[in-house]
């Protein structure tokens, strides 16, 4: 099972930028994408009947902010009588539209816009909280027995080697050392950074900063990810990022997944 995850910055805007050739052209099952910045039924056909996916939003209470969204292939035999919701189980964190579930006969998967907290100390307490209440719903799920899947803009560079320029960011959102701590306790938690598992010494980034030209000369951020539990890891086939792909101030990333070798 082939899934991707684009963080778009406005679908609507990545549709004038060749988004329904991109997805078709990938044949994955599942293309996640975050900061959707529309409801359905804003979206024209061109997004909303993309030949062979059906699509699901989650959208934001807050018109033109945040939201998350799934297409799913139709003919993609792990979709099969699959279903799709929105949210967190604790209602009081979904006002944003930030996660999109599927429930699949042999995995779960959560689509997640994570927060920014670089805007103000609330936004900051508002992404710590938001954060701890996923990691215990995901941790919940996991001990269940159930084959957990993550992927999506967490908005945190995880180690030095995740971005350009480490030093200079050791204080700013995104490179926080609680943030970073939130990763690491994550990861004990027993999920798996995928991209870091099967490339552990790869440089590869999936933000650039729209300021100082920061694509051009690679000076990117890794906070882009797939994440599995660990009773997936004999299912990895491939993670990749794709930062030549163009069309947002993200590039997509990519899981491949044997979902038969972890049954």
């Amino acid at each position: 099972m082939k899934i991707f995850s684009w963080n778009v910055n406005g679908l609507r805007a990545a549709a004038k930028k060749g988004f329904a050739d991109w997805l078709l052209a990938t044949g994955a099952d599942i293309i996640c994408v975050q900061e959707v910045k529309a409801e359905y039924e804003q979206l024209d056909e061109g997004l909303t009947q993309i030949p062979g996916y059906t699509l699901h939003v989650c959208a934001a209470k807050r018109k033109g902010y945040s939201g998350t969204a799934v297409y799913m292939k139709d003919d993609s035999p792990e979709l099969q009588n699959a279903s799709v919701s929105c949210g967190l189980l604790d209602p009081e964190w979904n006002d944003e539209g930030r996660v999109t579930r599927v429930d699949g006969k042999d995995f779960v998967l959560f689509n997640v816009y994570f927060p920014n907290g670089g805007a103000s100390d609330e936004r900051r307490d508002y992404k710590n909280s938001f954060n701890e209440i996923l990691k215990d719903e995901l941790t919940q799920l996991k001990n269940e027995g159930r084959n957990v899947i993550i992927c999506g803009d967490v908005n945190i560079a995880h180690s030095p080697i995740d971005l350009k320029n480490p030093k200079s960011n050791e204080k700013h959102s995104g490179f926080l050392p609680e943030e970073r701590r939130f990763l690491d306790r994550f990861l004990q938690a027993g999920f798996v950074d995928t991209f870091r598992r099967l490339h552990p010494e790869e440089v590869k980034y999936s933000w650039w900063s729209y300021r100082f030209g920061a694509r051009s000369t690679n000076a990117g951020w890794r906070i882009d990810y797939f994440f599995v539990s660990e009773n997936l890891v004999p299912a990895l086939r491939e993670a990749e990022v794709f930062d030549d792909v163009q069309g947002s101030d993200h590039c997509p990333v990519m899981l491949d997944l044997d979902l038969a070798a972890a049954r």
